[in-house]
């Protein structure tokens, strides 16, 4: 792997660490042995964007059933009660009594008053409320295509993730038979020095390739387990946990499926990006009917019953009632409102329309994209076919290189050559392994099959 790659790993750790720390479940000390899907499936269950995408869902829910319950009847009660420190006094003329040109002073009322009141209101008819109920299977539609998403993000990442563990492994393993056949032709080469048949500076060069070959294979497997680490994060797993790998790269299979791929024309439609904005286009054809129903007359019926209570005591102030009670039919009619309503459906008019050309373009962007994976794609496989064949050449000139200066008609400069030649191929071979990985898995993704 490149030192762009170790930076770019590091960076992600860091940037993620805190949220990485606070996962959603404690870390239990066993080992996990997993394959790639078992990885997937328990991101699936463990990951946190993808569990608050599946919370959305049941808010998506909730929210449904309460633009249901706005067109159930609406009940609410009420009481009050009230102490008059002073009744309120009313002058009446003393023609009443008797005693006119005067102003007779009257207490109206009593100390202790209470009311009991009990509302209702039922829609009737309301176009706005008729929209709304039309577009809640739309409204769950969204969240449940957001949940979907975020599902195929997970499946990436951690696809990504498992590939580069596996192919951080496959370096080990090819510093390791480096390492032991330099080793070998080091040991081989010490004995020669002491028997006086080649120079100590034959000798010291292959330590020096030795040592820093050692040293590279050191910093893989440290960066191994960041790559370990990295994987555990995007699984949403606790990074304390033990977790190993069962598949092998040789379990890969790099170019299935990949056949089809230009006869496939229609896969924009298997993209969750595709169906979102789909779905956020019905939603504004929505919001504009919605909006062209507030110019329609609405209907409400309402009722009241109210039970008053009076007395002068307190103790007995709910011996007597006085109850009260009314029904009626509530009609609001739009007349004028300075062409407000008028506004806001040419507004949301013109969201929609930006929607649909979105969604008219979007087509093309993902054709693009699809173009540009695919083309990815076969260019890393050609590259990795390549350095795999570089790599075997590296092999065999180091192998007749090492035969020639055991001969005596070579040089150990050119068996160093031929060594850090192998090495350079080596890592070249590496670097292509894991870009076609990665193109293979953007690839899945461009034409919609990663759902």
């Amino acid at each position: 792997m490149n030192t762009n790659k170790v930076y770019l790993i590091t960076a992600l750790l860091c940037l993620f660490g805190v949220k990485g720390m606070a996962q959603l479940m404690p870390p239990t000390g066993q080992t996990y042995s997993f394959t790639l899907q078992d990885c997937i499936n328990y991101a699936y269950e463990h990951q946190d964007t993808v569990i608050n995408a599946k919370l959305d869902i049941k808010s998506a829910d909730y929210r449904v059933k309460e633009i249901i319950g706005g067109g159930l009847p609406q009940i609410s009660g009420g009481a009050t009660f009230q102490d008059y420190l002073k009744v309120p006094t009313s002058l009446l003329p003393g023609e009443f009594f008797n005693a006119p040109g005067t102003f007779i002073p009257v207490k109206f009322g009593v100390k202790y008053q209470s009311n009991l009141t009990l509302d209702v209101d039922q829609i009737i008819f309301d176009g706005s409320y008729i929209i709304g109920l039309k577009a809640r299977n739309t409204y769950k539609e969204l969240s449940q295509r957001n949940y979907t998403r975020s599902k195929i993000d997970a499946n990436v990442n951690v696809t990504k993730a498992y590939y580069q563990v596996l192919v951080s492994n496959e370096q080990i393993k090819l510093l390791d038979a480096n390492l032991a056949q330099l080793k070998q032709q080091l040991d081989q080469t010490t004995a020669q020095n002491k028997q006086g048949f080649v120079e100590k500076i034959d000798v010291d060069r292959l330590n020096y390739q030795y040592n820093d070959l050692q040293t590279r294979r050191e910093n893989v497997v440290r960066l191994l387990v960041l790559n370990y680490q990295l994987l555990k994060f995007q699984m949403g797993m606790p990074i304390a946990e033990n977790l190993t790998l069962k598949d092998k790269l040789i379990d890969v299979k790099l170019e299935e499926n990949t056949a089809d791929l230009n006869t496939d024309t229609t896969f924009y439609k298997n993209r969750v990006e595709y169906g979102l904005f789909e779905t956020q286009v019905k939603l504004n054809d929505y919001d504009v009917k919605r909006s062209k129903a507030a110019f329609l007359p609405s209907l409400n019926a309402f009722g009241n019953y109210t039970s008053s209570y009076q007395n002068n005591g307190f103790r007995n102030l709910y011996s007597m009632s006085f109850p009260a009670s009314y029904i009626g039919l509530r009609l609001n009619v739009p007349i004028f409102n300075g062409w407000q309503r008028t506004n806001q459906l040419r507004q949301v008019q013109i969201t929609a329309q930006k929607s649909k050309n979105d969604l008219y373009r979007l087509k093309d962007a993902l054709n693009l994209q699809a173009n540009r994976a695919r083309i990815t794609f076969f260019n890393g496989m050609q590259t990795l076919n390549s350095q795999r064949r570089n790599q075997d050449l590296a092999k065999e000139v180091l192998r007749v290189t090492k035969i020639k200066y055991q001969q005596g008609v070579g040089s150990s400069i050119e068996v160093t050559q031929a060594q850090t030649a192998l090495e350079e191929a080596d890592n070249k071979y590496i670097q292509g392994l894991y870009d076609a990985l990665v193109s293979k898995v953007d690839l899945e993704k461009a034409y919609g099959r990663i759902q």
